[in-house]
């Protein structure tokens, strides 16, 4: 977790975060193994072919699950050159743009991922025959959680300031300071 970013983010939120990690901890791990399964069976000439559609999951789950905690963490690719180079009211307007933008992709993800799971309902994977919508149900979850993410930090970034006190550019609220005596 960024130390720079902590005041951007909602305590309540730190376990789903932990648990995405894990997660996605989980789907590497998966996908490297049986990527290995899936070659030494084939060079030994028996290859498992059902270890493609299991690679397959662990792919996508993996990668959704690593979007949502990127966004998250604002290590996604984002349009920060010129909003770094903002401070003040630009900055302020700069950041929510940015945020909302990765919001409206995420509430698309969530409408076009749930059509698609619906969808996938009619198509089967070989060999097991299972629909195919079981690699589009993280798509609209992780839309959900991009939306919560890029919502969550909008909030905290009006309230709190997008850039940390460390950081160039001050809170959004912040009083002005007085000087006794001054």
């Amino acid at each position: 977790m960024q130390a720079g970013n902590r005041h951007l983010k909602w305590p309540a939120l730190d376990r789903l975060e932990l648990a995405l990690m894990v997660g996605c901890g989980i789907c590497l791990a998966g996908f490297s193994a049986s990527v290995l399964a899936d070659v030494v069976t084939r060079e030994v000439g028996h290859p498992w072919l059902w270890l493609q559609e299991v690679t397959m999951a662990f792919f996508t789950y993996g990668t959704f699950c690593g979007t949502a905690v990127a966004v998250r963490r604002q290590d996604h690719l984002c349009l920060s050159a010129l909003t770094e180079a903002l401070a003040g009211a630009g900055r302020i307007v700069s950041e929510v743009f940015n945020r909302l933008v990765v919001l409206s992709v995420g509430l698309a993800m969530v409408v076009f991922g749930c059509q698609n799971f619906v969808q996938g309902f009619s198509s089967f994977r070989m060999p097991s025959m299972l629909p195919i919508a079981y690699l589009y149900w993280p798509i609209p979850v992780c839309g959900l959680l991009v939306a919560l993410f890029s919502l969550e930090g909008i909030v905290q970034g009006l309230r709190n300031g997008f850039v940390h006190e460390a950081g160039t550019a001050a809170p959004a609220a912040a009083p002005a300071a007085t000087h006794a005596g001054a």
